[in-house]
């Protein structure tokens, strides 16, 4: 157990002498975590982080809440759309998302309520468009003037006899 406090000595200098002879036995030496930076130094507070770090020692994780999921995976849709091999894949991929959006119009998700709007084909199709562009073809060699049948040529006929009939 430790020595009380003696009257007239400060806290401060109280603790600091017993802190210093600990230093000198060497009672601070064999410390888990000695010479290693403090975790989590200059980063700003979060009050969740004693729950975070349990859930990281233990490999947990939490599932999110309907809304939300169905955001992330709109995200990642869209990425993927946007990376996919051919036009038509990238097109099949957002349809496909859109389809699940529209079902969460129909039927309450769990979690908060968020509105997901609907991905946009054209904006997408636009974006993979961009990033995938095509490679431009050689012009075909001009194809030779086509010959003129050779028909019979009619006799011209005089203006005025044209408007001389009547």
């Amino acid at each position: 157990m430790t020595e009380r406090k003696p009257l007239g000595v400060s806290f401060e200098s109280w603790i600091d002498r017993q802190i210093r002879e600990a230093t000198e036995r060497g009672e601070f030496d064999d410390l888990p975590g000695a010479g290693k930076p403090i975790p989590g130094q200059g980063k700003p507070y979060d009050e969740m982080w004693w729950i975070k770090q349990k859930m990281r020692a233990e490999n947990l994780s939490f599932p999110l809440p309907g809304t939300l999921a169905l955001r992330k995976e709109a995200e990642e849709a869209r990425a993927e759309a946007v990376g996919a091999r051919t036009e038509a894949e990238a097109l099949r991929i957002v349809e496909e998302m859109n389809v699940k959006i529209r079902d969460s119009y129909r039927r309450p998700l769990s979690g908060p309520p968020v509105v997901q709007p609907l991905i946009d084909v054209d904006e997408v199709a636009a974006e993979w468009r961009a990033l995938h562009p095509v490679p431009e073809k050689k012009p075909a060699p001009a194809a030779p003037p086509a010959k003129r049948s050779k028909r019979p040529k009619r006799p011209k006929r005089s203006f005025l006899r044209w408007f001389g009939r009547r």
